[in-house]
Formats: structure tokens, sequence, C-alpha cells
């Protein structure tokens, strides 16, 4: 490992240590007033936007169903971008919920990424196959992606502004399609054009 990707990975995992701790992207903040209707409903959702600016690293991953992606080929959409694993339950309990978040917002300027990480194509493609899962799936099989985010636990979500922005970043289960987490969606999606 060179000493450029050792020091980018120092500072990836500095910046979401103090985005976790801060809880808050100070790009937002001075876009969306602390007291505006985004920010209030993105937090009554338990998606609280972050106070200080952390852009979403850009990478490039094979898709499940075939050809090639990068972050940064999705700008100007807002992305829900979801680190998963097969084996592991509360990353499998989420997507349905997240496939019901996609199927409402998918023509209103949402995208899923869901990187599988470090599993074979076979076994996510027979999962996805197996439920049905229309969202984009990418393949991190050698984990390179899931380093780069420092991902240390499952499902890990970061939601991403049409800028590039991360503008949440969640560990853990959540339930994407609440009628909380309608309405901040809502209002990220019209806001956020």
């Amino acid at each position: 490992m060179t000493k450029n990707k050792i020091m980018r990975i120092f500072v990836l995992v500095l910046c979401l240590m103090v985005f976790l701790v801060s809880g808050c992207d100070k790009a937002s903040a001075q876009a969306v007033p602390a007291d505006s209707a985004l920010r209030q409903a993105m937090r009554t959702a338990g998606i609280p936007m972050p106070n200080t600016p952390l852009a979403a690293p850009d990478f490039s991953l094979n898709l499940l169903n075939g050809g090639n992606r990068r972050l940064s080929s999705y700008r100007g959409q807002v992305v829900l971008l979801n680190f998963w694993a097969t084996w592991c339950p509360p990353c499998v309990m989420e997507m349905p919920s997240m496939e019901n978040l996609y199927q409402r917002f998918r023509n209103q300027g949402l995208e899923i990424l869901a990187v599988n990480v470090g599993e074979s194509t076979n076994t996510a493609k027979d999962f996805i196959d197996l439920h049905g899962f229309s969202y984009p799936i990418m393949m991190d099989t050698n984990q390179s992606v899931a380093r780069q985010y420092g991902i240390q636990y499952f499902p890990t979500t970061f939601i991403v502004d049409r800028s590039g922005t991360v503008i949440n970043m969640s560990i853990g289960f959540k339930q994407w399609d609440t009628p909380e987490m309608i309405a901040a969606f809502e209002l990220l999606l019209r806001s956020n054009r």
C-alpha cells in the first residue's frame, strides 16, 4: 500500500469520525438552514444532516448485471449508497424497504446503489434473483471501496446529494419506507435540484 493511499484512508476515517461525532455537514448547513423543513424532516426520519462538508469519494465498480459505473456518473441525482452482504441479517431485512423507496422515487431523481462487499458475483446474483430487487447492485469483491469508505459494520448507508456531498451516514438497519422517511425524501428530492 502506497503512502498516498494510506494518507487518503486516514483522512477518510478521520472525516468519518468527525462526521459521526458532529452528526453533520458544513456544506449542507450553509445551503440548508438549521431550522429548515428539510433538515427537520431528515432529523425526524432518523437521518440527520451533517454540519461539516464531506465529499463522497469517487469509485468505479462492476455492476452485477454487466458493465461498470463510477459514483460520479450519478451526479445530478440523490444517491442512497448502501454497503451490504448476503450473510448480514440486518442488510437482508432492510432491502425490501429500499426497493419500496426506489420504486416510489426513482423517476424523481433517486438512485440506489447497493454495494455487495466481499462476495462472489454468483452469490449476489442468486440472492438478488431470489428476492427480485431492481435497483443497481455493484460488486466490491476485493473490498477496496469498502476500505475506501471505512466500512466496519453492515449495513452502512450514505446519502449523497446531487452535488456529490454526503448528507447522511447511517450504520445498521433502517426502515427506508416509513412515512417519516418518505416525507424526508420528498423534501430532499424537491429541494436538492
